[in-house]
Parts: structure tokens; sequence; C-alpha cells
């Protein structure tokens, strides 16, 4: 049931057309020392109840470098949701530590686990993780998961963050994805990166979202209403019932381009225009959350005082706000085109996109990339 970056297609290999040019993997970890991991849970209980659900680890800098933090800023397109650690990096402008992603009634065991897994790598004096405050995010996925069974423990956190690598980004059914859907299809995990050219020089943007949120008939794709005008071919009759009331999608946006956390802040609301290109709007119930960080500037903390920092221009700033946009709504396709078809908790099931029914729907606008 799981939908794996090594056994699903992604939007451009079925045709779908998008603007910009991606890096190499087309990934956040196209942004160079970003590392990812997942530990994804797809369980059956009997008497119809069932686990689909998991975690998701984001480490800016990877493994080795953990303990340096990264310049920092929020953004709540919509707050219905929850992301811990927003208020000090607000205050302070540092992302100290992982963000880690999960379902809605597990943050708390992420929290800690996330902690305590720290304290066991610092070693007996827990040497440079006395003090912790971790960043967790989360989407419900209690229509397909068991959400009140608290399933999610320790060794799935320490298994998302030990596995995390800077290769290709599993899609789709996985960690905090397995059980999300979105616009009444499956979705899940999704990543997309784009280059910026910049009078400052060329940077990278990779962006990964954790996909939960949105309408059917407001889905675009490739700019086209896809979802309403083809909704009875493409979607599932009834669809996910808790879809306009529990919607709500994390946005993860990296660059190594030298900014300031003002800077970041502006560049993690544009993730909205992103989601916006795909049809989401933001709706009341919605937890519409971004965090946007940066690996450049190794000092960034200042151990020192008098550290050199680097900043790009906000004249220069424009194209890194267009390469999130774009990523966004890449990596927003991908976490539905990746998806696959999934039965859950109390026996109930979302259908993931046809493909060819898309295909045929673009090819009917000339919109279609035939490959």
């Amino acid at each position: 049931m799981a939908g794996l970056a090594d056994d699903a297609p992604r939007a451009r290999d079925i045709g779908i057309p998008f603007d910009g040019t991606p890096g190499p993997l087309n990934a956040i970890t196209d942004v160079a020392g970003v590392t990812v991991g997942h530990a994804t849970i797809v369980r059956d209980l009997g008497d119809d109840k069932a686990v689909r659900t998991g975690v998701t680890a984001i480490l800016p800098r990877g493994m080795e470098t953990l303990h340096r933090p990264v310049f920092a800023a929020t953004f709540a397109l919509n707050g219905n949701g929850e992301m811990t650690g927003m208020t000090w990096i607000e205050e302070s402008g540092f992302l100290e530590g992982p963000v880690m992603l999960t379902n809605t009634h597990s943050v708390g065991a992420v929290f800690d686990a996330t902690i305590r897994w720290r304290v066991v790598r610092g070693g007996p004096d827990a040497t440079g993780y006395w003090w912790s405050l971790p960043t967790v995010a989360e989407t419900w996925d209690g229509y397909l998961s068991d959400i009140n069974g608290f399933h999610v423990n320790a060794t799935h956190v320490a298994q998302a963050l030990e596995s995390a690598t800077a290769g290709p980004v599993a899609e789709g059914n996985v960690g905090a994805g397995t059980g999300t859907t979105c616009y009444d299809f499956k979705c899940g995990i999704g990543t997309s990166s784009r280059i910026a050219e910049t009078a400052g020089g060329e940077f990278t943007v990779g962006v990964l979202v954790q996909a939960n949120h949105g309408d059917r008939d407001t889905l675009l794709i490739a700019g086209l209403p896809v979802g309403r005008q083809s909704a009875p071919a493409l979607a599932h009759e009834s669809g996910p019932p808790h879809a306009a009331q529990q919607s709500s999608i994390i946005i993860v946006v990296a660059t190594d381009a030298p900014l300031m956390p003002h800077q970041l802040e502006r560049v993690a609301k544009r993730a909205g225009l992103g989601l916006a290109r795909t049809g989401g709007m933001g709706a009341n119930s919605s937890g519409d959350i971004f965090i946007a960080f940066s690996t450049a500037n190794e000092p960034a903390d200042q151990v020192t005082s008098g550290a050199a920092l680097t900043a790009l221009a906000n004249d220069h700033i424009t194209p890194l706000f267009v390469a999130t946009a774009l990523a966004t709504e890449e990596a927003i396709i991908n976490s539905m085109i990746a998806a696959r078809d999934m039965t859950g908790h109390l026996g109930r099931t979302v259908e993931a996109i046809d493909h060819e029914r898309v295909r045929a729907a673009l090819r009917t606008y000339g919109r279609l990339e035939e490959r």
C-alpha cells in the first residue's frame, strides 16, 4: 500500500507540465545537506480497525551537523493545526534540530520521542541537548487511520530520523502522508525543487509537503479545472466525507540562498501561492502552516560574536519567491500522482487519482507533454 519514490511515477512522468527548472532530484534534498526519512505504519488490528499513519523527518543540515541551527521563519495561512516551536522560531530566527511531521494526535508523542532521541545521541550528559524544543507539525489522518489508538511511538521517530538520506525522497503513502488525502483523492508526501537565477547567484529551493487538504471541485492541474470538469471520471463518487471540514497541509521550504529570518518569512508566505495554483483556498477549518529555512551561513547561531554572515539583497529575492510557489505546486501534485488507493480504518477506502484520465483531460486542452 505504500507508494515509494522508486516504484511510483511522478507528475512529470505521466506528462503533466510545470514551469521552472527543477534540480537533479526534483526534491527538497537538492538543497545540499538536507536529508529526509520516513517511518510508515500500516497495520490491521481486527474489528475493522486499522493503522495508516507514520512519521517524516526533515534534517536541515543532515545527521552530522544536526546540532547546528539554521535561520528560519514560519507562516500560518490558516491556523487550524499545530506546529510546535513556532514561537521560538519567530522570536529567535533559528530552527534548532529537525522538522518532524506526523498525525494530529501524535504530536505529543513525537515531540517527546524527538527529545529523547537527541538526548541519547548527546551522550550520558546530553551534551548540546540540555534544552530542546522540537518542531513537530501535523495533519489529521483519522478517516483512514485509528487516530485515537496512539500507535506512533519512539521507535517510529527514531526510524524516521535515522533513515534520513540525501537521495531521492519517497512520496505518496509513506511516513506522515501514509493516511492523508487531498482534493478527495489519496495523497501523501510530495516534494519538488527549483533552480533560481538571481543577481546574487544561482540558488536551489526545495519543498516537501504533507498534503491533506482541499475539495475536488477546486483541484487545478497544470492550471486546468481538472477536478470540477472531470470529477465523475476521476474520483471515487462519494469521496472522503471529512474533506471539507478536516483539511490541512504542512509545507516545508528549504534553500541554500543566504537569507535572514525576516526574508525567510517572506519566502514561507509564497508557499501559499503554490498551494493556490493547485486549488487550495485556505478554508476556515484548514491548518495551512509553512516553515522556511536556509542552509547558508554555517555560523548562523553565532556561537562567537562577530561571525561573518551574508544575505541576499531584497531586490534580488523575487526569483526565490517564484521558485517557492512553483516547487510547492509540483510537490502537491507529486503527492497525488505517487499515492495509491488505500483501504483503512473501518473499511473506508480513498482512491488515488486516475493517471490515464488526467492525461486525457490535459490532452483535451493541449497541455499534455507526451513522453
